[in-house]
């Protein structure tokens, strides 16, 4: 038999988890850890909540998750409760699947003024996550800043844009949905270092700001470089510029009707957040000029209000004490996988924050191929029965997969009229409906 713990249950831990499952069968027992008493990570925390569509993956892993040899280990910390050294002890391979939730600073001065947020942060208010519920973002404003090119920026400026009426159909949570329906924000300016042709943001996301009630898209036409050389993209690419020349085309009679501006600010490097009284107020800004694919200062300078900031410029996985880290690239310091004997590293927390969600099942799989060559038939280690008492001697409060099917049930039946459910945004609440 063969023992495997995995940390962490989103997308790289049950895709993992999977793979283990479908080269061994029986002869595996997966046990799968997360410090929140939920399961799917990202999945729940981090997908925009009007992206309901993309939350259905959950099901996939909820197929694996119902088998006998797979098992969720919720509540537990690894790390602070239980040491990564003792779950080496008890299992055969140890696989660290903890994604990457902490934000990459901005590194400026004013990053510290209130109302400026990081994404991990400002994306976990909105979508319940417990560490973040708390957050409490003054909306009153009149002007938000966005920093960076991704759809996490997208996902962001979409959101703060968004109606109530928008919202019927997602899982947005109450206190964020109430905050945002008496937004006075107006202007949404997303700001990046480079040019239309270095985005990181996808078709489907970009499209969808046009499709918007009360928010429309703006971009600069000087910004876009000549047609011609759109050709010279990958398709993906070209799609996304095309949205944006799209755009820099909608005439001024349109935008007329629409009281939110999502403005799109290109060759545009924040250098300082500036304030008043420890508040945000302005964002000041060096213009660039591309050069090689790298932003240069050009030394003009021009100053933003900001009422709000979200900083979207990456995220960087949590260090756990004993565990080799690559402070550089912000994940676990590894050779394709491999950390050291017996201790592995899968998806976001081995390569840093890239690919999509997808992206995290070849990777899951290719674990497993190294598990598979190291680890042969087991070492006859004790496993989740080791664990267990493990557990009981030190009073963890332990979340199963059926514990998390009632938690489930009772978001469901707390959801307002069009919504999947309401998420229960602090353990406490979450452990109640579980008993």
């Amino acid at each position: 038999m063969r023992h495997i713990a995995i940390i962490g249950s989103g997308p790289a831990g049950y895709y993992t988890a999977e793979a283990a499952q479908k080269r061994w069968g029986e002869a595996v027992r997966v046990d799968i850890f997360d410090r929140l008493p939920v399961p799917f990570g990202l999945i729940r925390t981090g997908v925009a909540p009007d992206h309901q569509s993309i939350k259905g993956v959950a099901r996939r892993y909820e197929k694996t998750a119902l088998t006998d040899h797979v098992r969720f280990v919720g509540n537990v910390t690894i790390g602070d409760q239980v040491g990564v050294g003792e779950l080496q002890a008890l299992y055969d391979a140890v696989i660290l699947a903890t994604g990457a939730p902490e934000d990459r600073t901005l590194g400026l001065e004013g990053q510290d003024l209130r109302n400026v947020f990081g994404s991990a942060g400002f994306v976990g208010w909105y979508n319940g996550h417990p560490q973040f519920a708390a957050l409490d973002p003054d909306l009153s404003g009149k002007h938000a800043v966005v920093i960076g090119m991704g759809n996490v920026a997208l996902d962001v400026a979409r959101i703060l844009a968004k109606t109530e009426r928008e919202f019927s159909a997602s899982d947005i949570v109450a206190h964020a949905l109430d905050r945002l329906k008496t937004s006075g924000i107006e202007t949404i300016t997303i700001l990046g270092r480079r040019g239309p042709h270095n985005i990181l943001m996808t078709p489907k996301e970009l499209g969808e700001l046009a499709q918007l009630e009360s928010a429309s898209p703006r971009v600069d036409p000087a910004d876009l470089p000549p047609i011609d050389e759109d050709a010279i993209l990958e398709p993906g690419l070209r799609k996304s510029v095309t949205h944006l020349r799209s755009f820099a085309a909608i005439p001024q009679s349109e935008h007329a009707g629409k009281p939110v501006g999502i403005h799109f600010d290109f060759y545009a490097s924040p250098q300082a957040l500036l304030g008043d009284d420890g508040r945000v107020q302005a964002v000041r800004v060096e213009r660039t000029a591309v050069m090689g694919g790298r932003p240069i200062g050009t030394g003009e300078t021009y100053e933003l209000p900001a009422d709000l900031v979200v900083s979207c410029i990456g995220y960087r996985t949590t260090p756990i004490p004993d565990v080799p880290f690559d402070e550089r690239g912000g994940h676990f310091a590894n050779e394709h996988g491999r950390i050291s004997p017996g201790l592995y590293c899968v998806g976001w927390a081995k390569r840093g924050p890239s690919g999509t969600i997808g992206t995290n099942r070849p990777d899951g799989y290719a674990v497993i191929d190294l598990v598979a060559e190291d680890i042969a038939d087991g070492a006859d280690k004790r496993g989740r029965e080791g664990f267990d008492e493990l557990a009981q001697a030190r009073g963890l409060k332990v979340v199963t997969f059926s514990d998390w099917q009632k938690i489930e049930q009772a978001e469901i039946a707390a959801a307002r009229e069009g919504a999947p459910r309401e998420k229960f945004v602090d353990i406490a609440s979450m452990i109640a409906a579980r008993d």
